[in-house]
Parts: structure tokens; C-alpha cells; sequence
């Protein structure tokens, strides 16, 4: 097994040390799914959940999400970046949510990807939950990560 980099040596959590890494175009692209009921698939096609639009407010919400990260994740490395886009899709039996991150900088940007994903996620179950009380988040993962 490869070593831990955010630990030190007596086992303590520490942000890693990037300065020397090469500055490079990195892109990262997260998933993830909430199952809904099929009555909630069908309120939000026709946009009648009371709080509004939920894959525009999904997607909007990813957005902050990821832009957050370096916040919110507490050994992430703030990042400036490139791109955030945040797709959400209406399944026959939930949501979808893609986000696609890029940067150009000395670390990956999968966690800010990852972010979006969850924070998207969170958001379609906060404008649901008063009408679907079994949704399911799941499948959330990393697809791809690259540096050039």
C-alpha cells in the first residue's frame, strides 16, 4: 500500500506540501445518482415542486459547491478554477448529476468535482424531501481525472 502524503510521521493529519509540484492542465469528472419516486420524477419534469426548478438550482448549487471545496474539505488546497459545469439529468427514476472541473495548477481538482456532484445531489433532495421520502443518493464517484 502507498503511504498516506497528508500524514506526518507521528501519524498526524497535515496538509500536503504542493509548492514544487509542476504547475498543469488538470481535469477531473465526478458522478453520482438520487433515486427518486416515480411521482417526483414526474413533478419535476413538470416543475411543480414548490421550491422551484430543481435541476436549475441543482446545477447552480454544484457550482457553489465545488467552488467551495478548499473550505468545506479541510486538507484541500483552495483552487482558481477554469471551469465548473454541473449537468443534471432527469432519468426515468431520478437524477443524475455529471460535474466536470478544470484547472491549471500544482494539484488535481477531483475533490472539487466530487463536491459539485454531492452539493447538487444534496440540493435535489432538500426541494424533494416534503413530497419523496425514500430517496436513495448513490453511485457517487470519480469517472476520470487527467493532467497535461
Amino acid at each position: 500500500m502507498n503511504k498516506l502524503s497528508h500524514i506526518d510521521e507521528k501519524g498526524k493529519a497535515k496538509m500536503v506540501d504542493v509548492s514544487q509540484k509542476p504547475d498543469q492542465e488538470r481535469e477531473a469528472v465526478a458522478r453520482g445518482f438520487i433515486q427518486l419516486q416515480p411521482e417526483t420524477v414526474e413533478l419535476i419534469r413538470q416543475n411543480q415542486i414548490k421550491k422551484g426548478d430543481v435541476l436549475t438550482v441543482a446545477e447552480i448549487a454544484g457550482i457553489q459547491g465545488a467552488k467551495r471545496t478548499g473550505e468545506l474539505i479541510p486538507l484541500c488546497h483552495p483552487l482558481q478554477l477554469w471551469k465548473i459545469d454541473v449537468k443534471c439529468t432527469l432519468q426515468d427514476d431520478g437524477v443524475q448529476v455529471e460535474c466536470t472541473t478544470l484547472c491549471f495548477g500544482k494539484t488535481g481538482v477531483e475533490m472539487e468535482a466530487l463536491t459539485g456532484v454531492n452539493v447538487a445531489l444534496l440540493t435535489v433532495y432538500d426541494m424533494c424531501k416534503a413530497v419523496d421520502k425514500e430517496m436513495v443518493m448513490k453511485d457517487i464517484r470519480l469517472i476520470s481525472k487527467t493532467k497535461k
